[in-house]
This record gives structure tokens, sequence and C-alpha cells, in this order.
């Protein structure tokens, strides 16, 4: 069964997401913050991180890196509210290694679309 990290800082987007991938028989765990996802991934492993860019405290992008610093091959999608036309932000995901973007509100269809196809690749 893959394993799925969520992180955002919002309680109903983060329970939402966790409630549609155990549906789908993906093992979730959730974290509300860039400092617990850091925790939680230094313990144990996950197949992919769904990561928020806007957070408090840590946010997402930095989140992203160090992640990275402790696995280098670990597949993040972020997940954003930001417009698509902020692109330099995207960039700056996508250098540090994201594999792709979700927008919130989040939509059932791309959720599907784009998380069940990297976890059941």
């Amino acid at each position: 069964m893959p394993k799925l990290l969520i992180v955002d800082d919002e309680d109903d987007v983060r329970e939402f997401a966790a409630s549609f991938f155990r549906k789908r028989k993906v093992d979730t765990i959730t974290a509300s913050s860039g400092e617990e996802a850091l925790s939680i991934s230094e313990r144990q492993r996950s197949d992919l991180v769904l990561l928020d860019i806007k957070m408090a405290g840590i946010d997402g992008v930095e989140t992203l890196r160090r992640i990275k610093e402790l696995d280098k091959d670990a597949r993040v999608i972020m997940v954003t509210g930001r417009k698509p036309n902020e692109q330099a932000y995207f960039d700056k995901c996508r250098e540090l290694g994201a594999i792709d973007y979700i927008h919130k509100p989040l939509q059932l269809d791309e959720l599907e679309t784009i998380v069940l196809k990297e976890l059941f690749k």
C-alpha cells in the first residue's frame, strides 16, 4: 500500500484530502506544519508528499528544500492557492525537486489525476 504524507496548516483541507486518499486504499499520514512534516520525514519514508506552499512557520518551499536534504529521491507535489501566473514561485519549487503542483480549492479530479497517478506508478 503506498504511503502519502499530506502537509497543510488548514485542518479542513488536510482532513478532506486524507479522507479522499484513505477511501482509495492509500496509507495516509498528515502534518499540520512544515516542522511536523520534517519530524515525520526523519522517522519514516513516504512514497509521495503533498505539500502546501503557504504555511505559518516553515513555509512549503523551505520544507521542500529540507525534505529533499533528508531524501534526495523524495517525490513532492506542491499545493497552492496561488495563481499559475506566479511562475517564479513554481520554478523555485521545481528547481528544488517538486514534481508537480495542484491548486486549492482541492478538486477531486485533479487529486485523482495527478496524485494517484504518481502514487501508483
